[in-house]
């Protein structure tokens, strides 16, 4: 029986070797990050906002999703900590900054969606920023979202600010499915007028953010075969 289980344990360590591993979000983001980043400049400076957000949409298709997501450990607002493996569902994720004011009806949408999908997604805002600055987007979000917070002045916090603010900018959205690899990720808000009722604002920011829950709330077992990177 000994013998047996020997066995058993080291053909799982050869199929193991034998599987094909996602690249780390990071790693993919790193050696890429330099050639799109220079195009996009070019592209902004010109005024080509349609060319800039076609390169950060090839650079997500063809280099970011399938990549396996950073185990990041979370600081919540709630002094609490959130190490992101420990999450056994899908994550959506985005992120946003203290000194911004999100668009109207966005953290409405927010607080609906995570309590109609409180069973099936985790809902995670990282706002950039101090804890104490952070606070007052907590006031306004559900308890069905975890509300996060990094600042470069954190060892940690140094990490993600590199890793994400600096490189995808904000707002971003995260799509990760529950194994942690990424599935999308969408930058910026629904552009909504301040004369927009609030009504209105609420809908409209409710279906896009629905749209991309349904990227990974409709992910299939089977297609992550389709995301893994060579």
């Amino acid at each position: 029986m000994k013998n047996l289980l020997v066995l058993l344990v080291f053909f799982q360590v050869i199929l193991s070797y034998g599987q094909e591993q996602p690249v780390l979000f990071t790693d993919a983001l790193r050696v890429n990050f330099s050639k799109y980043i220079s195009q996009s400049n070019l592209a902004y400076k010109q005024g080509d906002f349609e060319r800039g957000q076609f390169l950060f949409d090839s650079l997500v298709k063809h280099q970011l999703i399938g990549s396996k997501f950073n185990n990041y450990t979370l600081k919540r607002v709630s002094d609490r900590k959130l190490k992101m493996s420990k999450v056994k569902k899908p994550i959506f994720l985005i992120t946003y900054a203290s000194w911004c004011v999100p668009s109207k009806g966005e953290f409405l949408a927010l607080n609906k969606l995570a309590k109609e999908y409180q069973n099936d997604v985790e809902f995670i805002v990282i706002v950039w920023g101090k804890k104490k600055e952070v606070k007052k987007y907590s006031n306004k979000l559900t308890s069905h979202i975890e509300v996060c917070y990094a600042h470069k002045s954190f060892k940690s916090g140094n990490e993600l600010v590199e890793n994400l603010r600096e490189t995808l900018g904000f707002p971003t959205c995260y799509l990760i499915d529950s194994y942690l690899q990424v599935v999308d990720i969408k930058r910026g808000a629904v552009n909504i007028p301040l004369q927009t009722p609030t009504k209105k604002a609420l809908e409209l920011n409710y279906n896009t953010f629905k749209e991309r829950l349904a990227l990974i709330t409709e992910f299939r077992e089977d297609d992550r075969s389709i995301l893994a990177k060579k």
